[in-house]
């Protein structure tokens, strides 16, 4: 089952189930999808879809913490909410050490050795991470390791 199926059959499941929160999220991520399928003028495969889902997951957090610095508990919860279900169709994320032993690794393969290096190694490890690590996260680790 194609992923674009299996939330097809859950938004089937959330409706039946009049469960309204599902519903929207599912509503929300299958339209995103079929948003970038346009934008692309392609159907996605596998990396971009979860692409597509990852980008949603980080609209949702930097939301909370927007929306808990300006004391919006109600709002925080419903983010919250929606975050742990798009949780459920990401893949596990990485953990930093996994970060830092694949960009310490880039580094000694490309040759980089200050902050101008960073251009060579951030592109090929958001592509090894795709979907599976915050592009910030990745950032800061290269530019500890590079001294930047």
């Amino acid at each position: 089952m194609s992923f674009k199926e299996r939330l097809a059959d859950d938004l089937k499941e959330a409706m039946r189930d009049r469960d309204e929160r599902r519903r929207n999220v599912l509503r929300m991520t299958i339209a995103a999808l079929h948003n970038a399928e346009i934008a692309a003028g392609r159907e996605l495969d596998e990396g971009d879809e979860l692409a597509v889902l990852a980008k949603e997951a980080k609209q949702r957090r930097d939301s909370i913490e927007e929306f808990r610095k300006a004391g919006r508990q109600d709002i925080v919860d419903k983010e919250q909410a929606e975050l742990a279900l798009l949780g459920a169709y990401l893949p596990q994320q990485v953990s930093r050490e996994e970060i830092v032993d694949a960009a310490r690794q880039l580094i000694q393969e490309t040759g980089a050795s200050g902050a101008r290096d960073i251009g060579k190694v951030m592109p090929a490890l958001m592509q090894r991470f795709r979907g599976r690590a915050d592009g910030k996260d990745v950032n800061e680790v290269v530019r500890e390791l590079l001294g930047a």
